[in-house]
């Protein structure tokens, strides 16, 4: 039976405890880095959420959702009110509405947890990591997906970023949920004064935070003997000039002028949409920066793309990154932001309000399967802005690879946490693949990112500079490229089908 909890017969207290245990969770991203409150948080709902019947484990779930994207995904707001034409007022609404609907996929997680453990305490601490971690992977994938705040995420700088690029995010998320859970489990079984069965517990909870810094020191790819030198501009152009025509000479002169003394190196890179202009508009600019580029040097950039696409049978939009100089190739975004860069049902919702007209919001998705990127002998595999945080993709893509850039333009949030959370996504994808990273924007967080998830170099937010360093490309694939989300998905999979009640009792 489900252990009775005297907090549940407080009427406000435990609704304001599971926002608050969300809102922990907030705290073990960047910029906090509180990593060891993932399973305390994870404690904390259980002790409010397991005794609850199940036809309120969905207002439960809701409540840790709310708190957990209320704190840790509301710079939204920022792009809305500032950049989007809105008022205060329908921004901060949207904002709400945004919130909200993401807790969905938390209290939908706990409604489906419910039904399936239904009374029993022990279906419910084994179902909890299982029903969290595909209700993580729904929420990654739906309608485009929203796959950020991972819990598994802020371990890149925890005891179990040694198992990354054997598990991914995904499988990390696990342990930390499972780690939660077993804290639950050690106080109920403390206090039953089973004693043997608690340090075993122990004993198998801990066994990751404690092995995996010796893991981290593996080596699963190989990296060249020799590192090819790059250099990546950071334009700090205000967002709210980007699209402006009469800024246009200024913007574009901005990037030439960093890039004065590197046209030498082996890789320049650019940010998104560092050329807001059209390619079939910037032939001037091409001849330019190929004039300038040393015979075996290579310039990347983001640029939007305007043509015929034979795949879509009509002139579109992509946002684009495309290889000049001693390389070449052209990659169109895949995995877009919805309103951002298209708005969904925009027969009805294009013109209500000036968040749903933002410019180069027109954007069409991109072809699958796109061919990496060559700069010199290299392949150069490149993500732009939002792509990054999705880990399977990521993985996928990076095969054929031997260098990974994600570009960005940030500018739309501010000084929020957002781009500082971006930042940290990036170095999990380093640590999964086992590749080095440069990460270009527009106005921070610009960084030379390691096979191990760790920054070399970075330029500070908001600075206009160029940062120069050295990459090593990598060959051979990490366990996780190889397999992606599936082993831990189906581990989770087969939690929920081997703890019916049928296998453990109803009273158990």
């Amino acid at each position: 039976m489900v252990p009775d909890n005297r907090l549940a017969r407080h009427r406000w207290l435990p609704p304001l405890l599971l926002v608050a245990a969300g809102i922990l969770q907030t705290l073990t991203f960047s910029p906090f880095n509180w990593w060891w409150l993932g399973p305390v948080s994870i404690a904390l709902i259980l002790l409010l959420a397991l005794p609850l019947p199940a036809n309120r484990l969905f207002r439960a779930g809701w409540l840790v959702g709310f708190g957990l994207f209320g704190s840790g995904a509301s710079w939204v707001y920022i792009s809305i009110s500032e950049y989007g034409n809105t008022s205060i007022p329908v921004a901060i609404l949207l904002t709400v509405l945004f919130v909200t609907g993401l807790a969905l996929f938390h209290g939908l997680a706990f409604l489906c947890w419910g039904k399936l453990a239904k009374h029993s305490a022990v279906r419910r601490l084994l179902l909890f990591p299982a029903v969290w971690l595909l209700g993580d992977w729904v929420r990654g994938w739906l309608l485009t997906g929203f796959p950020w705040l991972y819990l598994g995420t802020a371990q890149v700088d925890g005891p179990l970023a040694g198992f990354a690029p054997l598990v991914g995010v995904h499988g990390l998320t696990f342990w930390v949920l499972f780690s939660g859970a077993s804290l639950y489990a050690l106080f109920w079984l403390v206090r039953q004064r089973r004693h043997m069965a608690a340090g075993t517990l122990v004993a198998v909870a801990l066994l990751p935070w404690i092995t995996g810094p010796a893991l981290k020191s593996t080596h699963w790819t190989t990296l060249a003997s020799s590192p090819l030198s790059v250099a990546t501009m950071q334009g700090n152009v205000p967002q709210l000039i980007k699209w402006d025509p009469n800024h246009l000479k200024e913007q574009i002169v901005t990037y030439l002028e960093l890039t004065r003394d590197n046209w030498q190196r082996d890789l320049i890179l650019w940010p998104e949409t560092a050329i807001p202009l059209t390619q079939d508009q910037a032939g001037a600019i091409f001849q330019h920066i190929e004039s300038e580029l040393a015979p075996d040097s290579t310039l990347i950039t983001g640029i939007p793309w305007y043509g015929f696409s034979d795949r879509l049978e009509d002139f579109t939009f992509h946002n684009s990154i495309m290889a000049l100089g001693n390389g070449d190739g052209m990659y169109h975004k895949q995995r877009l932001v919805p309103f951002g860069e298209y708005v969904p049902l925009q027969q009805w919702l294009r013109g209500l309000i000036g968040f749903f007209d933002l410019p180069m919001s027109e954007f069409s998705r991109g072809p699958e399967q796109q061919a990496p990127l060559r700069a010199g002998d290299a392949l150069v595999m490149p993500y732009i802005c939002y792509e990054v945080a999705y880990p399977d993709f990521v993985a996928a893509n990076a095969r054929g690879a031997g260098l990974l850039i994600t570009i960005s333009n940030d500018g739309w949030f501010g000084d929020s946490i957002g781009p500082l959370q971006h930042l940290q996504i990036a170095r999990m994808r380093a640590l999964e693949t086992g590749r080095y990273m440069i990460r270009g924007t527009n106005n921070g967080v610009t960084a030379i990112i390691n096979h191990r998830g760790e920054i070399t170099d970075s330029i500070p937010q908001f600075t206009r500079a160029t940062l120069r360093g050295e990459v090593y490309t990598a060959t051979g694939d990490t366990p996780y490229m190889q397999s992606g989300s599936w082993p831990v998905l189906t581990l989770a999979a087969i939690l929920i089908v081997f703890t019916r009640e049928r296998v453990i009792p109803k009273n158990a």
